[in-house]
């Protein structure tokens, strides 16, 4: 019995870490083509705070739908799990390329928003059939 938790554990884990991966995935292809948006027409740079936004989230809520469709249970939680963890390694990925970590009011909403899209992602894909 305790050997098929493990089991179940570690399939877990390799869903959050496929999950975590589509979702960097994603937000790379999503910044690329919005950097040559940038580039090439006459879009303002004052759209990258909500363009950043926008991106986190829809990669965050496909990252849920990817690892709750392959658990198919507590996607909430999962969901949840990969918002944050999605958000952590972006702080952190910043904090080591500008040498600086500032806790602020922005960072903690950031946290909150990847916590809410991840968990919805995953409502969603544990009913995705």
């Amino acid at each position: 019995m305790s050997r098929n938790i493990g089991v179940r554990k570690n399939g877990v884990v390799m869903s959050l870490i496929k999950g975590l991966l589509f979702s960097f995935l994603l937000t790379m292809i999503f910044f690329i083509i919005f950097a040559l948006l940038l580039t090439y027409t006459d879009l303002s740079e004052g759209y990258i705070p909500i363009v950043n936004s926008i991106i986190m989230v829809v990669s965050i809520a496909v990252g849920g739908i990817v690892i709750s469709s392959n658990i198919m249970n507590k996607g909430w939680l999962n969901g949840a799990i990969l918002g944050l963890l999605y958000v952590f390694i972006f702080v952190i990925c910043g904090s080591i390329i500008f040498k600086s970590f500032n806790p602020n009011i922005y960072m903690f909403s950031k946290l909150g928003i990847g916590l809410i899209s991840g968990a919805v992602g995953g409502m969603i894909g544990v009913n995705i059939k």
